[in-house]
């Protein structure tokens, strides 16, 4: 033992040098292109910082950045309101839902105009749905197509038209809002299918052992519950109103993104706000983002790695370039993700309701398939596994889920065919990973001979994984399903082949840094415990 923490040290102290060069030399090269392809570049804007145009390509991000001055202002008043209602007059359930339901319309008005009937009227469908056929075993099969379809038709007629619905409605169109609804109503299906499979699950009796997992929860075993407890555990009947579920549809600090909450969480926090989060806690938290939101503007300002994607720049590139701009726009988006979704969450924090953590770990810190969407978009990831992955049979039948899951995540984001690429090709990476996990569980090295063997082949088969994900991702949202052939082409070339070495080898590189932080991370929890 004594022999092997001097040779850790060491092997953590080289690859930490290796780190600091390549990200020092990556940093070097990113700032050259873009300073150089800066005049053919699509999206930049003038800048604020040191006379650099800032990269607002990505129309998401723009639109959000642009927005924020405005969405602050609203946050701030519905959270007087809702609060100063709650607490000043001691709210609860209906009282609650029925306050907070009337600011979120009114919010609603604002974004989408006469186009929030369109949503009234598919949510009290899906509720009749649920309410009329719960006792069923098909039932939630019956909400999923329900759903699915609603989701297809309003990508397919773009929202609908007034118009097609009778020529005296046609006037409705010129009040459609600030904001397409159907882009937000991606949110709103995974709510409604949300509250009938909760509802149809808590007829059928839940199952959830809480004493049980009191046990193994710090959180819950302190007095306070945790999300997990908030969502397994049934709600008593009474509690799944039509009221309630339309306030659960359209709460304001969620409705534009998410994250992503199941019904019976929200509804138990109607009743009783989060404790979770100390008012100081909650504080640290937004000025956490503040710190992150300038980190993003400097980015944006010295790096324009999304505006190549856009300006399709990539093919007068060469290969290590373009790993350098896949990489860099896959921390973009990273970011971009992780500052929406937190001031949403921030937002409904100090509104009493707390939701899972949408970017718990930083992408960089990720080495196979499954701990990637685990952190990625991280309450999606358990709406997926409680409400698709589990009833189509868990780990049973995993090699086949995955593809019914991935195929759904791609038709839910968009009706475009780089995304089903994009998905397809995760699922032919996820299957290798997948039997070299069920294979390695039963493995067990006791040697040390045998643990360095397992680790190192563990170093590259992460390796492995990352180059994969780098590959899907580049067809989903760099080249896309068009741009494969001469992507290959290039990087077949002879002169394209130091390069990839240099690439896997950092990617290598990464992953045995991503083994020490995370033996760290272990010392220091059996430390602390």
């Amino acid at each position: 033992m004594s022999g092997g923490i001097p040779w850790k040290r060491l092997e953590l102290a080289v690859l930490c040098v290796y780190a600091l060069v390549f990200y020092a030399d990556l940093i070097r090269r990113s700032l050259r292109l873009s300073h150089d392809y800066s005049g053919r570049l699509y999206g930049l804007r003038a800048g604020s910082l040191a006379g650099h145009l800032n990269d607002l390509s990505d129309a998401q991000w723009r639109n959000f950045r642009g927005n924020l001055p405005v969405l602050t202002v609203v946050m701030g008043a519905f959270m007087i309101v809702a609060n100063g209602l709650r607490y000043g007059y001691s709210l609860k359930g209906r009282g609650a839902s029925l306050s907070w339901l009337i600011l979120s319309l009114s919010y609603l008005c604002y974004l989408h105009g006469a186009c929030v009937g369109f949503i009234l009227v598919i949510a009290w469908i899906n509720y009749a749905i649920v309410k009329l056929f719960a006792r069923y075993k098909y039932c939630t099969g019956l909400i999923w197509c329900f759903n699915l379809g609603i989701l297809i038709l309003n990508r397919v007629y773009e929202g609908y038209s007034f118009s097609l619905f009778g020529e005296k409605l046609a006037f409705l169109d010129n009040y459609r809002g600030t904001f397409r609804w159907h882009i937000c109503f991606n949110f709103v299906v995974l709510r409604m299918i949300s509250f009938g499979c909760d509802y149809c699950w808590t007829l059928c009796s839940s199952h959830f052992d809480h004493k049980k997992h009191m046990q193994k929860c710090e959180v819950c075993y302190s007095g306070k519950t945790c999300y997990f407890a908030l969502q397994e555990k049934g709600l008593s009947i009474e509690k799944y109103t039509f009221l309630t579920y339309l306030c659960y549809l359209t709460y304001a600090p969620l409705y534009i993104a998410g994250p992503v909450v199941s019904y019976n969480a929200f509804a138990a926090q109607l009743d009783v706000p989060q404790k979770n989060y100390s008012v100081g806690q909650i504080c640290c938290y937004g000025l956490r983002w503040i710190l992150n939101f300038l980190l993003m503007e400097a980015m944006t300002h010295f790096f324009h790695y999304n505006a190549f994607v856009v300006s399709r720049l990539w093919r007068q590139l060469t290969p290590f370039e373009i790993f350098i701009i896949s990489y860099g726009v896959l921390n973009f988006m990273w970011l971009k993700f992780f500052l929406i979704w937190r001031y949403f969450r921030f937002w409904s924090l100090v509104g009493g309701v707390e939701t899972p953590e949408n970017m718990p770990r930083c992408i960089n810190n990720c080495h196979d398939l499954e701990s990637f969407w685990k952190s990625w978009h991280a309450s999606f990831n358990r709406w997926l596994v409680r409400y698709l992955y589990i009833p189509l049979g868990g780990s049973r039948r995993k090699l086949l889920s995955i593809w019914i899951v991935f195929t759904f995540v791609a038709v839910w984001h968009d009706l475009e065919w780089k995304l089903i690429s994009w998905a397809w090709l995760t699922c032919l990476f996820f299957v290798p990973e997948i039997l070299i996990k069920s294979l390695s569980n039963n493995f067990q090295a006791k040697s040390a001979l045998g643990l360095f063997i397992q680790r190192e082949l563990s170093a590259i088969a992460g390796a492995v994984t990352i180059s994969c994900l780098m590959v899907a991702n580049l067809v989903g949202y760099v080249v896309g399903p068009s741009g494969i052939k001469i992507l290959i082409s290039q990087m077949a070339q002879k002169d394209a082949l130091p390069a990839l070495a240099l690439i896997f080898t950092t990617f290598y590189v990464g992953v045995k840094l991503m083994f020490h932080i995370r033996d760290a991370g272990k010392k220091h929890g059996s430390q602390t415990s």
